[in-house]
């Protein structure tokens, strides 16, 4: 799910209304799972919401705390995604910048060996999710957030780059697939035009709900026709699962 909850309206309760309410439909053997990223935990040279002087950038690298998927907060995925990934019983998963918090009987299996070295990719929870047969929910959020589009990514031809991060044993340098939300809104329509979407309302938020598999499918279809490989950018998404890498 990416949410937005001031797009809902007002919310008797917010964000855990919100929460209980997508764990009642679900029912006890459905399984929640949103995005909990943490894109500030990432090099400060690439920062640019706002940039910081260089100069500072060697000190940031030294002193910047390693993720831990217990404490470290997300930011810029909204407060529905933070209420979930402090929710009783959630798991969330490994990757320092692109995690994934979980409720429900399948949360483990999500969420279990998200690779350092893959945001977004085969060993993340969207691959899992895709192989589960689940489903997204857009609420109140735009196709600009669907982070299933990402997993098309590292099927179709994409530049690869060297991203820094904080680890427990200091700085260190992984080698990842660049990604890009750039063009997610004209994918969306086109997908939403062309393959099945349930589309409604919660409150005052337009909703859409769509097969994982059937937006990557469609992604790793339109990705190579609308997108040249110039356009990839070294991108960690931002809020929901889109934007350019920065400081959200």
């Amino acid at each position: 799910m990416h949410s937005s909850l001031s797009a809902l309206g007002w919310v008797n309760g917010g964000p855990v209304a919100v929460v209980q309410g997508l764990l009642d439909a679900l029912g006890p053997d459905g399984t929640l799972v949103v995005p909990t990223q943490s894109g500030d935990l990432s090099d400060p040279a690439l920062w640019s919401r706002p940039p910081v002087p260089e100069e500072w950038w060697p000190a940031i690298r030294a002193t910047m705390p390693a993720y831990d998927p217990r404490v470290t907060p997300s930011r810029g995925v909204g407060v529905i995604p933070e209420t979930v990934r402090n929710w009783p019983g959630a798991l969330r998963s490994a990757h320092p910048e692109t995690s994934f918090a979980a409720v429900g009987p399948g949360a483990a299996a999500v969420v279990d060996g998200h690779a350092v070295d893959c945001r977004l990719g085969e060993r993340s929870p969207l691959a899992r999710l895709e192989a589960r047969g689940a489903r997204v929910l857009l609420l109140g959020a735009g196709y600009d957030t669907c982070t299933s589009f990402h997993l098309a990514e590292y099927r179709v031809p994409s530049p690869v780059v060297e991203v820094g991060r904080p680890s427990p044993t200091g700085w260190v340098k992984v080698r990842e697939v660049s990604i890009s939300s750039e063009l997610f809104e004209e994918l969306g329509a086109d997908f939403e035009r062309d393959r099945p979407v349930v589309r409604g309302t919660v409150g005052a938020a337009g909703v859409r709900l769509f097969p994982v598999a059937d937006a990557v499918a469609y992604a790793e279809r339109w990705l190579p026709l609308h997108r040249p490989r110039d356009q990839y950018v070294d991108a960690t998404p931002a809020p929901g699962g889109s934007g350019t890498r920065g400081r959200p």
